[in-house]
């Protein structure tokens, strides 16, 4: 029954047999915790100050379905300070007797409760192993019916849109703050209308549903979906990695600096390291930009060398022009370096095999490159040229492989 009913009760079997009423009280909490109900603890500091000294309920277990709650009322018994508890067709008074009833209903109702739960967790168990993930459906997929069993179906109008953005995630290596200004551009809206939070769409991306599994509860066992995927096992690694790469990179510890290409290039007059300095320049608008320039250390032979700094920008669009005119496609990347580049090309002929395009090898590294050094955090930026194994020289500002013998000096680099 509602609260409103069961009160209405028992002002009816009070005004039938003479009861009077010194206050009403209400509580939705459930009485399964001990200590946990606001209302019920004021009931109970007030029988102890003799405000009253008993109480009318429609059943026990509205009193208490916990062994503390349960003592709290007995021992108030015992004490001479709570006389009575009527119920809708019961009374307990302070008599042995009725007082060991009384503690074996709310025993009963506590027992049922736990049952209950065990029950519970049983069929969502059971559910979870079946293959059907409870609750409702993540963004992308709907909840719905068929021949009488619920399950989990794609969402039309969204379902493309999540594909998309592990994509931008994964072979773009777009952040989420850019993710969001897309999704937010085109007007992706949850079901509900409203647009993702940038902590949504981590959460979207962190999510082992979109390729066919489920942890429930989270952080729970991993259940193998019967949902139709919206992505392959291929792109969530690709951008679990690229996520976790992200964190200790994005967020180094105070004042300390990344520069990708630091200690990666040689001076192409002395042979000396290229270092690295960051400049602010002010905007009309009261922020600031932010400019990184590589220049020569000076530290090999030529204390006066007089190479030019070369900016970040310029390093990345000439290893890229480098990439285009194949004069890298001799070069065999180290282990980690091989690994990316072969999971980027397997995820891209996937993706695009429907279109009738295909790629040669050097398509394949000059996307992986252009999307790693334009777009990838200073961590794979920095393992990208670690991974390419061979010396590159800087040289009026433009970045060669080896020295032309003709045209530089000769000099001894040591690894």
């Amino acid at each position: 029954m509602s609260i409103d009913s069961q009160i209405k009760e028992m002002i009816d079997l009070a005004k039938r047999d003479r009861l009077q009423i010194v206050s009403i009280k209400r509580e939705s909490y459930s009485a399964k915790a001990s200590a946990t109900r606001p209302i019920f603890n004021e009931l109970l500091e007030e029988v102890r100050n003799d405000k009253f000294d008993g109480i009318l309920t429609w059943a026990p277990d509205r009193l208490s379905r916990n062994a503390g709650d349960l003592g709290s009322l007995v021992d108030l018994m015992d004490a001479g300070k709570l006389q009575q508890i009527r119920t809708y067709g019961q009374s307990f008074s302070n008599t042995p007797n009725e007082k060991f009833l009384l503690m074996i209903l709310c025993s009963q109702a506590k027992l049922e409760n736990d049952n209950r739960g065990i029950n519970v967790k049983r069929g969502i168990r059971a559910k979870c192993e079946m293959g059907w993930r409870p609750g409702p459906a993540p963004i992308g997929y709907i909840n719905r019916s068929y021949n009488g069993v619920k399950e989990m179906a794609l969402d039309e109008k969204r379902a493309p849109i999540i594909k998309e953005m592990f994509e931008r995630s994964g072979l773009q290596n777009q952040s989420g703050r850019t993710i969001k200004k897309w999704l937010d551009s085109i007007g992706f809206t949850t079901k509900a209308g409203a647009r993702l939070s940038l902590s949504q769409i981590y959460r979207i991306l962190t999510n082992p549903f979109y390729y066919g599994y489920f942890a429930y509860p989270s952080g729970g066992p991993l259940y193998k979906g019967k949902h139709e995927p919206i992505i392959s096992k291929q792109l969530f690694d690709i951008v679990r990695n690229r996520m976790n790469a992200i964190v200790p990179e994005n967020k180094p510890a105070w004042g300390s600096k990344k520069f990708p290409f630091k200690h990666l290039f040689y001076c192409g007059s002395c042979g000396s390291r290229l270092t690295a300095e960051e400049h602010f320049k002010k905007r009309m608008d009261g922020g600031k930009n932010r400019h990184v320039y590589y220049r020569c250390t000076k530290s090999t032979k030529d204390p006066d060398c007089p190479e030019r700094s070369i900016t970040a920008n310029m390093i990345v669009d000439q290893i890229l022009g480098l990439i285009e005119a194949g004069i890298f496609d001799d070069v065999v990347p180290n282990g980690m370096l091989f690994k990316r580049i072969e999971q980027h090309k397997r995820i891209t002929s996937q993706l695009i095999k429907d279109h009738g395009i295909k790629l040669t090898k050097r398509d394949h590294f000059r996307n992986f490159a252009s999307y790693t050094l334009k777009q990838g955090t200073l961590a794979e930026q920095d393992g990208f040229i670690r991974g390419l194994n061979i010396p590159l020289f800087v040289r009026d500002r433009q970045i060669f492989r080896r020295i032309d013998k003709t045209t530089a000096p000769s000099f001894n680099i040591i690894h």
